[in-house]
């Protein structure tokens, strides 16, 4: 298996939004770390699904868990922070709910990384949906520990401007 090929810091381009909380989900209002998007941060041309989830293993930051199309249900997570790597394809996605109007709609494509399939090593993930019994667990999301390590670049790298 050939090893992914980066863009190099210097050149990647990284989008960071802060999206208000809305209709039971709370988006980055809860900890105040922004969903932050790494354009093309594979290369297209050397980024497999494979290869891309062993780049993941290598860098120890997350453990990739699932390969699928994206998750069509507003949802969150309560109990992790989560790492998106698009391997084909390309699709329009919405982040904070699609009837907020702060919504981050945006096009996403192969390379390109989310950072809000892969988790912080030893947390599990669970599915919450904005219902009124949730509450409860949105609480805990500001307890939630950021990365100490970058998912895609390891020691260096833009999840760590947020520390």
């Amino acid at each position: 298996m050939s090893r992914v090929q980066l863009t190099p810091l210097a050149s990647l381009r990284v989008s960071r939004y802060q999206i208000p909380a809305h209709s039971g989900i709370p988006n980055t209002s809860i900890s105040h770390r922004p969903l932050l998007i790494y354009h093309s941060a594979f290369l297209p041309s050397s980024s497999s699904a494979s290869s891309i989830e062993s780049h993941l293993a290598s860098t120890g930051v997350v453990s990739p868990r699932w390969r699928y199309t994206m998750y069509s249900t507003t949802h969150f997570h309560s109990t992790s922070h989560e790492v998106l790597c698009v391997f084909s394809g390309r699709a329009t996605l919405c982040f904070g709910h699609e009837d907020n109007p702060d919504r981050v709609q945006l096009d996403a494509e192969a390379g390109d990384v989310m950072m809000i399939g892969s988790y912080p090593k030893g947390c599990d993930w669970d599915m919450c949906y904005g219902k009124p019994e949730e509450e409860i667990k949105v609480q805990g999301i500001k307890d939630l520990p950021w990365f100490e390590r970058d998912p895609i670049y390891g020691d260096e790298g833009p999840c760590l401007d947020n520390l």
